[in-house]
């Protein structure tokens, strides 16, 4: 590799891709291509980053694989930027193990980080976990070492674990001071302000407060029964019923927790279930039925007793109640949460996340946009939806530097 190469490439590894462009500006051979499309993608032209990678694959002959799979790897962190998350990550499965063959460490942990970031991006908290556990670490170079601590950070604040996050939170702090790149400094200071911001809003008797990341993980580890309007369970110490497939039964369980220990009508309940604004037989014989399936879900947790006016809600063991709701309760809170990262997502990619469909999403997106609360770019499948961000979310990382050594 030549000297412009070389210190191009160093430049990119230090977050200066100003100083590698004025290396390699000019140059149309397949590494000075490779090297202008990670410079254009720390400045944020992705597009053209990704154009200018693809050339540069294209442009490495059949016996450099290494090389070839170094693009995808770029190519691959793009479009996890970009929020395409249609991006086939087979691609960079293969990419990773072309690496690991060659014995290119850095670049085989790096491609593998990346997939860490995908599956935490769309809510796989399983594969995310066991891939990090694998990834060494030390492999990385000291901006990807950031990026490693900082999904496990995010990881650990997913899985309502406050001591691990905060240990990982100062890795990447330590991890950010010896790469020396000011961006990545910012970023590990936004998670650790998000680390400590509100998570929930706590709903009990006399009001509701806003509570911690510690202090909700307290409240679900004690006796209290909650009814997690986060996660849409119901949790009673080591005891959690699901009901996120259940939205009649969860909207029962929350307007009885948030009403314990008196008793809700059965109108407030038929409005909140059905949304029925005039009751008739119909309606009341449905609320009997949910009623019963409600009981036989909460066997053990609780029991359900009808009332003169309506139902009330009896915790076992003489528990207390409290409901847990997001800081900001409101319609499509998921997707403005998912929007305040502060990165441009298509509506294919925010289904994806949210697992749901893409035309629930676009009309979510409508009735968003018509009150001001996001506004998109591009038209037609190039376009992109913004959100300004929200106090309390944390941001996405900035695209970190992948090697570039040959």
């Amino acid at each position: 590799m030549d000297s412009l190469i070389t210190a191009a490439a160093r430049a990119l590894v230090a977050g200066d891709p100003i100083a590698a462009l004025n290396r390699v500006a000019l140059r149309d051979d397949a590494p000075a291509l490779a090297l202008r499309g990670i410079a254009m993608a720390q400045l944020g032209d992705l597009e053209r980053a990704r154009v200018l990678l693809r050339h540069a694959a294209r442009a490495f002959g059949p016996r450099e694989a290494v090389a070839r799979a170094r693009c995808t790897v770029a190519e691959a962190e793009i479009a996890l930027v970009s929020r395409d998350l249609g991006w086939q990550p087979k691609a960079l499965e293969g990419a990773q193990a072309i690496l690991e063959r060659h014995g290119d460490r850095a670049n085989a942990a790096h491609a593998g980080y990346l997939r860490v970031r995908r599956w935490l991006l769309t809510g796989d908290l399983d594969a995310a976990e066991r891939a990090t556990a694998e990834l060494d670490p030390a492999a990385l170079a000291p901006a990807s070492r950031v990026g490693h601590a900082l999904v496990a950070a995010g990881i650990a604040m997913r899985r309502l674990r406050t001591v691990p996050a905060r240990e990982a939170v100062a890795r990447a702090a330590a991890a950010a001071r010896q790469s020396g790149i000011a961006a990545l400094m910012a970023e590990v200071e936004a998670t650790a302000v998000a680390l400590e911001a509100p998570a929930a809003r706590l709903v009990e008797r006399g009001g509701s407060r806003l509570l911690r990341l510690d202090e909700v993980e307290g409240l679900l580890a004690s006796d209290v029964l909650v009814v997690d309007a986060c996660r849409h369970v119901v949790r009673g110490g080591a005891a959690v019923v699901p009901l996120a497939t259940r939205p009649v039964l969860f909207a029962l369980v929350r307007s009885l927790a948030e009403a314990w220990p008196a008793d809700v009508s059965r109108g407030s309940l038929l409005a909140r279930a059905f949304r029925a604004r005039e009751a008739d037989e119909s309606h009341r014989a449905r609320l009997r039925v949910e009623i019963g399936r409600l009981r036989v879900e909460l066997q053990g947790l609780a029991g359900v007793r009808a009332t003169a006016d309506g139902f009330v809600l009896e915790p076992a063991a003489d528990r207390e109640v409290a409901v847990l709701a997001p800081p900001v309760d409101e319609a499509h809170a998921s997707l403005v949460a998912l929007l305040a990262d502060g990165e441009a997502w298509s509506s294919t990619a925010l289904a994806i996340a949210l697992g749901t469909s893409q035309r629930t999403v676009q009309r979510a997106l409508e009735a968003l946009a018509a009150a001001g609360r996001v506004r998109f770019v591009g038209q037609g499948r190039a376009r992109r939806w913004l959100a300004p961000p929200v106090p309390g979310f944390p941001t996405t990382l900035l695209l970190p530097a992948p090697l570039a050594g040959g």
